[in-house]
């Protein structure tokens, strides 16, 4: 861990090597320990260099969190083979435009996928089911025999470790290119929250998500056990985290709340704890007072980007007075503030709020065959250090931590879920009666945000309001989907053209 780099493939065969009989995954059909994983890692590996797949090639997983998941995830980085995990929930068309643009030599589905992946298409990119279904080839099919051996790749810091999707419902997906260097940078700050062979990890988010990641790689790289749940629900969670005396989690806000507000959480032992994560969307102070509370264990709230670019972490346990902000730069990270000009805030200067910047070692190479996205997701100091835009405005308080204003990219979180306006806008004018629309979020009790459309409609067109929300719906993806629509005479706008966000969000809120 001490290395600047290192390959989180090769912990797992030294942990199957000291401790092939540890607990490794788990979920609620399958459970492996070391030496299993390993060896199941050395056919996937072995069967992707079979198939013709060499080191920076690319392979898809569209599949609900499973212990077949993770291992072809790890197995693929045994082969130098990048990983591109896919939301079920997406549309068709979303899926198969990501797919391309990731260039995915194969898919990995699984039934839960199946109306996304639809029917195997002759000519298209073989598949293979993870659960054994008819998504596709069955996995243990496609594996090599057990005892295959994959030819020995020495990963770089430079290569492609995995592609995340933050968009791409309509146009140009992007896709978040994120290196092997990025992802022992994350593995290495695991020392600080206590991780261990005692660990054990309880992931109710996806795997397709950054926010999963992000605790998933350094439970294993520390030889610790993850419980996989591919489904979260109140209750299941908090017998699961007693029946298992897990240690570790990762939740987004909507998730803490609840639990918090379940009925019966004070019932279960949660005594095992040590540290419970959070990421993804705001996190309110109350909430997080509550969660020191009632839930034993330390709160880290870790603030940031699936892009990179720097982190701010608040050890809410040991900052109980700093609860309404995200915390301080990480250690590595380079946190700046930036005008509307470009021009840096100077350090130190606590009454100024502007767009938060930031640089560290875990950066994505950039978005994936989008130079121009990658281009203006940078910021350049004067010495020409490279920097990560992040769309967000703050302020520093006079200790260096860092309070959170507003979104300048208007993106909307749902339940943990990056949604951006401007797809759920383009689906809309797809219909004949829309004549402009704007989209923004509004606050939910159950997911956090929730998107709101209003309309202008064409003149003399008489569809309604309803039949309107159902036709979008029916073209976005499940996170995606409107929560109302509403008919407006004329969204309003600024002099030069922009529409005033702000005040269609208080006119939802009237």
């Amino acid at each position: 861990m001490e290395r600047g780099f290192g390959a989180i493939a090769d912990l797992v065969r030294l942990h199957a090597q000291h401790t092939p009989g540890h607990a490794a995954l788990a979920d609620a059909q399958q459970a492996l320990n070391y030496g299993a994983l390993d060896a199941l890692m050395d056919r996937v590996a072995a069967s992707l260099q079979r198939d013709g797949l060499q080191p920076g090639d690319a392979i898809a997983v569209c599949a609900a969190s499973s212990v077949n998941y993770a291992a072809v995830f790890l197995g693929a980085l045994r082969a130098g083979v990048a990983v591109a995990p896919l939301a079920p929930g997406s549309t068709p068309a979303s899926l198969a435009r990501m797919i391309e643009d990731a260039d995915a030599r194969i898919l990995f589905t699984d039934a839960s996928a199946a109306e996304v992946v639809g029917p195997v298409k002759e000519g298209g990119i073989p598949r293979v089911a993870l659960d054994g279904s008819a998504a596709g080839q069955g996995l243990e099919r496609w594996l090599a025999p057990a005892g295959t051996q994959p030819r020995a790749v020495e990963a770089q810091p430079s290569w492609p470790f995995n592609i995340i999707y933050s968009s791409g419902t309509t146009g140009e997906p992007k896709g978040i290119v994120q290196g092997h260097g990025m992802r022992w940078a994350h593995v290495q700050r695991g020392a600080k929250y206590g991780y261990g062979p005692d660990t054990v990890t309880l992931l109710s988010t996806p795997l397709y998500s950054n926010t999963t990641l992000v605790v998933f790689f350094p439970t294993l790289a520390f030889g610790g056990c993850v419980v996989l749940m591919p489904k979260f629900d109140a209750l299941g969670y908090l017998q699961l985290a007693q029946q298992r005396r897990v240690t570790h989690t990762m939740l987004v806000p909507v998730q803490y709340q609840r639990l918090m507000a379940h009925p019966r959480f004070d019932a279960h032992d949660l005594s095992s704890f040590r540290f419970k994560f959070s990421t993804s969307a705001p996190f309110s102070a109350a909430l997080k007072a509550d969660v020191l509370k009632r839930w034993p264990g330390g709160l880290i709230e870790f603030y940031g980007m699936t892009e990179g670019g720097g982190t701010c972490i608040l050890e809410a346990h040991l900052h109980p007075n700093k609860l309404h902000t995200v915390g301080c730069p990480a250690e590595g990270s380079d946190i700046r503030l930036i005008d509307e000009d470009g021009n840096e805030i100077p350090r130190g200067n606590i009454e100024l709020a502007g767009e938060v910047v930031g640089h560290s070692a875990g950066m994505m190479t950039g978005y994936h065959r989008q130079p121009d996205k990658t281009r203006e997701a940078e910021w350049f100091d004067a010495t020409g250090k490279r920097f990560i835009r992040t769309g967000d405005v703050g302020r520093f308080d006079a200790d260096g931590f860092l309070t959170l204003f507003d979104r300048k990219k208007d993106m909307i979180i749902s339940g943990g879920f990056n949604i951006y306006p401007s797809d759920l806008e383009a689906v809309l004018r797809g219909h004949a009666a829309v004549a402009d629309v704007a989209v923004i979020g509004v606050p939910s009790e159950q997911w956090g945000e929730t998107p709101v459309a209003f309309v202008v409609r064409r003149e003399g067109d008489g569809t309604a309001a309803d039949a309107l929300l159902r036709w979008a719906n029916a073209q976005l993806g499940k996170t995606q989907r409107l929560a109302r629509l509403s008919f407006i005479d004329e969204l309003p706008r600024s002099a030069i053209g922009k529409v005033l966000k702000r005040e269609l969000r208080e006119l939802a809120g009237r």
